[in-house]
């Protein structure tokens, strides 16, 4: 039977150190990761957006955690598309003399390769020890469907092999009408997975959750549906506790889901004050009461 793997966006964000979710003695970042690998079997890794992290770190997090943890990992934003300051590059890599943020057309292509060489490398001991489970390829709300976008999408994923490649479309117009076709046959041709979202409707970003597995791995990101989505805020953006009615009927969609695929993540990404791990919790239960395994207990 397909395991569904349960988690959330991060296991450090500030608000979640200040929510108390974490008992006194994990008070180290290993020590933060440790506990939270005890409770949870997946989690997807939110930094690497920000900046490449270096092998010795991510080499830490292996060690931290157990054989049967996964690591998600967001790709590096200038790799999908977005402003991205100069300053998150590593020193060698930043151009001189330009503008405060740059785009992948600012970076010569010798640099930009030697970014994408070093983001590999940062992800080989994670990848060494069986615990990568994707790379996120999370693109920009401005990235229309299209013949170039789609090209786009298959270099980077190229890029990523041999490992798993998820892909996160945030512009309407790839699932306008038959175009929502088009667009899961074109991931499941070249074997990539589908990221469907959960997140509020009737906005400008906004996206349907089309449950469907395009690959081995099918995956779910829950954003929540908080009514300042447009705010600009990004604590706020987030802030939404799912109800346990919502939970119960989550738990029969995902279940349905996992019959398409070998494995299923799931991923909470209302990341405020530690109601992401709250809700992961309590999805974790609900999904054990229907005897779905779900990776480990979430309440030890």
């Amino acid at each position: 039977m397909t395991v569904i793997k349960v988690g959330t966006s991060s296991w450090a964000d500030r608000t979640l150190l200040r929510s108390g979710w974490y008992p006194r003695e994990a008070n180290t970042p290993a020590g933060r990761l440790s506990y939270y690998a005890g409770r949870f079997a997946l989690v997807e890794v939110d930094t690497s957006y920000y900046a490449v992290p270096a092998p010795e770190t991510t080499q830490g997090w292996v060690d931290a955690t157990g054989d049967d943890f996964t690591f998600n990992v967001k790709a590096y934003r200038l790799f999908t598309g977005h402003p991205t300051p100069v300053a998150t590059l590593p020193a060698d890599l930043r151009p001189v003399g330009g503008p405060a943020q740059i785009r992948r057309r600012d970076l010569p292509p010798t640099a930009y390769d030697e970014l994408w060489r070093r983001f590999r490398a940062a992800l080989d001991p994670i990848a060494a020890a069986d615990r990568l489970g994707a790379v996120l390829l999370q693109f920009p709300p401005w990235l229309a469907r299209g013949d170039a976008a789609r090209r786009r999408i298959a270099e980077l994923a190229d890029r990523c092999r041999p490992w798993r490649v998820a892909v996160e479309l945030r512009h309407g117009s790839w699932f306008d009408g038959r175009a929502a076709l088009e667009t899961l046959a074109f991931l499941r041709d070249r074997g990539l997975t589908f990221c469907c979202v959960d997140m509020p409707q009737g906005h400008r970003e906004s996206v349907p959750p089309i449950l469907h597995a395009t690959a081995e791995l099918a995956m779910v990101r829950m954003h929540g549906h908080s009514t300042a989505w447009d705010s600009g805020d990004k604590e706020e953006r987030f802030r939404y506790a799912y109800g346990d009615r919502e939970l119960r009927i989550w738990s029969d969609l995902l279940t349905e889901l996992a019959e398409q695929a070998d494995e299923l993540h799931v991923l909470f990404n209302n990341c405020c004050a530690g109601q992401a791990q709250r809700d992961a919790e309590r999805l974790t239960e609900l999904l054990a009461a229907r005897r779905v395994p779900a990776g480990r207990s979430a309440r030890r």
